[in-house]
């Protein structure tokens, strides 16, 4: 079959959703029993992913999958399924003078493609967002995760044909560069297209695409550490930022240190070093920990330091004399994903809060958290980082749409 004709049977899957909310969670609990019963099945593909993938990458962590991993996928579906349905919400509902009716509804965007690379969790997240707001998915994996992709979207075929469901309704689209210019133009058919990965690949999308896209941004996220900042506090948040999963889009790449805290910076860094992470310092925090970091995981800054999104061991650090300096740093080299900040002045987190551009502002905490499952929506279909329609964690609400119904008894406009 061609990748069109894959994509045209989507779209008439999509209209035979959605089916009652009992079923979905049905469903939607039993591929998480199944994946729970599949773990050495699943665990064989990704081995042979890896095995093609240099270890050293950054997108080896991404493409891993473990027993635990594979414990939370199946968990965060049945978090997905436990959730209220998104659907035929009455957002407004009015009555004219003539009588007539009119209530605001919200409905499925109907059929949703998801470009993403190396993440093979991402196949059952999506099916499970999507599914349970009512829409078909056309899953269009990177080619590193094949394998591991083929086997996950055959859990769910399976337990949606033995549900007695279209199985297209969860279509995975070949590898390679002809399915994602097949998608990219789906014009009729593709009701939305939502990218999750690299920048490169969030800007091709941008650049090629036909039809409607949410663009889930790249992360560069920054922490800065207060004058007033509590040294228990800041380690504890730095550390957990950039240590606790490299690449991911929410770990630290950046922390903006108040020049009046430079003593306090090895104290704040302790934790990095451990972990061996690699810090590319400005001319005062490099001296601030020339005899305390470890040389060979000490580096001088240069211009590129700033404003990358590392995905490893590796962080930048800037001094600023200000708040308003740090707040400066971050308009210029944002991502607008997630900034934070460490403080315990009232008028500087307020401060923060207001004036930082992003998806997700934090005061006192990790970046870490921007997930949708932290943010208690089962799971997520990317970070969004524009500001139209979605913008953040986007999960079940931020895939339906509205229509508006309108009711009379024979009513007509002069």
């Amino acid at each position: 079959m061609q990748v069109r004709e894959i994509i045209a049977a989507a779209g008439i899957a999509a209209r035979s959703l959605p089916v009652a909310d009992e079923i979905v969670s049905s469903v939607l609990r039993r591929c998480a029993a199944v994946l729970r019963q599949s773990v050495a099945v699943v665990l064989e593909a990704n081995a042979q992913d890896l095995s093609r993938m240099d270890k050293s990458s950054p997108k080896y962590d991404r493409l891993e999958l473990t027993p635990g991993r594979l414990a939370v996928m199946a968990s965060d579906m049945e978090s997905v399924a436990a959730l209220p349905s998104p659907l035929g919400k009455v957002f407004s509902e009015t009555v004219r003078p003539n009588g007539m009716r009119i209530r605001k509804v919200s409905v499925p965007f109907g059929l949703t493609g998801i470009i993403y690379e190396a993440r093979p969790n991402v196949t059952f997240d999506v099916f499970a967002l999507c599914f349970k707001s009512g829409n078909a998915c056309l899953l269009k994996g990177g080619s590193d995760a094949t394998a591991s992709n083929e086997v996950l979207a055959g859990i769910i075929r399976d337990v949606l044909k033995r549900e007695g469901i279209d199985p297209n309704v969860c279509t995975l689209l070949p590898a390679g560069r002809e399915a994602t210019a097949e998608l990219l133009n789906a014009v009729g058919i593709v009701d939305l297209v939502i990218p999750r990965g690299s920048a490169a690949l969030i800007r091709y999308v941008q650049e090629h695409a036909r039809v409607p896209v949410i663009e889930t941004g790249a992360g560069i996220c920054h922490t800065y550490f207060d004058k007033s900042g509590d040294l228990t506090k800041g380690q504890a948040i730095i550390t957990n930022a950039k240590t606790r999963r490299v690449s991911v889009c929410n770990a630290l790449d950046c922390l903006i240190l108040h020049q009046a805290r430079l003593a306090d910076l090895p104290f704040l860094c302790e934790g990095l070093s451990a972990h061996n992470v690699i810090i590319y310092a400005d001319e005062a925090a490099y001296e601030a920990l020339r005899r305390y970091y470890p040389p060979t995981l000490l580096c001088a800054a240069t211009e590129d330091s700033f404003g990358t999104e590392f995905l490893d061991y590796k962080m930048s650090i800037r001094t600023v004399p200000s708040l308003n300096a740090a707040l400066a740093h971050i308009a210029r080299y944002s991502s607008k994903h997630s900034e934070s900040i460490i403080s315990e002045s009232i008028d500087a987190l307020e401060r923060f809060r207001q004036a930082v551009d992003a998806a997700c502002v934090y005061t006192n905490v990790s970046t870490a958290f921007t997930d949708g499952g932290q943010f208690g929506f089962g799971a997520e279909i990317g970070i969004s980082t524009q500001k139209l329609h979605a913008r953040g964690p986007m999960a079940l609400p931020e895939l339906t749409t509205y229509k508006y119904l309108i009711d009379g008894e024979g009513q007509t406009r002069e």
